[in-house]
């Protein structure tokens, strides 16, 4: 039996934003909470949230806290993903400032069968990801500073599998992109 985990990534602190993207709200929603639902959504089950510089409740989620979350997201992918249950099979990471990913982009990548799936919009890449079980520790070791699978995803291209899923992947990372959001257009 298939088990893939959701890996919500929410622990940073929002430096160019001022403040942890883990709280901001859209349509009434928490972005973490938001996150929370796309990954269950999508097929996870369970969803880890990785927290770090806010410290808030989550509902339908197991909260793991990175203590060095100020060394980047390499940090956070690593605790994230040294907590999946020993029977995960694959784990879907989501970024918790992409607020406009659609639940349908987590199930494409669960439905690919791939074990190593990356997201793609109008053929570029950005998150989520699906990384297979066998996979793991080594996107761990790669996991340093402020980046998260990528560095193993681009030594192994033969591994990678394109799935091109609907929805936008922009983020959150500025106050611009965040009166852009309260006004309910898409940041960029």
């Amino acid at each position: 039996m298939t088990q893939v985990v959701g890996l919500l990534l929410a622990a940073g602190r929002g430096a160019r934003l001022g403040r942890p993207k883990a709280l901001l709200e859209y349509e009434g929603e928490r972005l973490v909470d938001r996150g929370v639902r796309l990954l269950h959504e999508g097929g996870c089950h369970p969803v880890i949230v990785v927290l770090g510089a806010a410290t808030v409740q989550v509902r339908g989620a197991v909260v793991v806290r990175n203590p060095s979350w100020r060394d980047g997201m390499g940090s956070s992918l690593r605790v994230g993903l040294a907590a999946l249950p020993s029977d995960a099979t694959a784990v879907v990471v989501a970024l918790v400032d992409q607020p406009f990913v659609e639940p349908a982009a987590v199930r494409a990548l669960i439905d690919s069968g791939a074990e190593l799936a990356v997201a793609t919009y109008g053929g570029r890449r950005r998150n989520p990801v699906l990384i297979a079980r066998r996979h793991v520790e080594r996107v761990a070791e790669l996991a340093v500073g402020d980046v998260g699978a990528r560095p193993f995803l681009k030594a192994h291209p033969e591994l990678v599998t394109e799935v091109e899923v609907p929805g936008d992947p922009r983020d959150i990372d500025t106050p611009e992109d965040l009166a852009r959001l309260v006004t309910g257009e898409a940041p960029g």
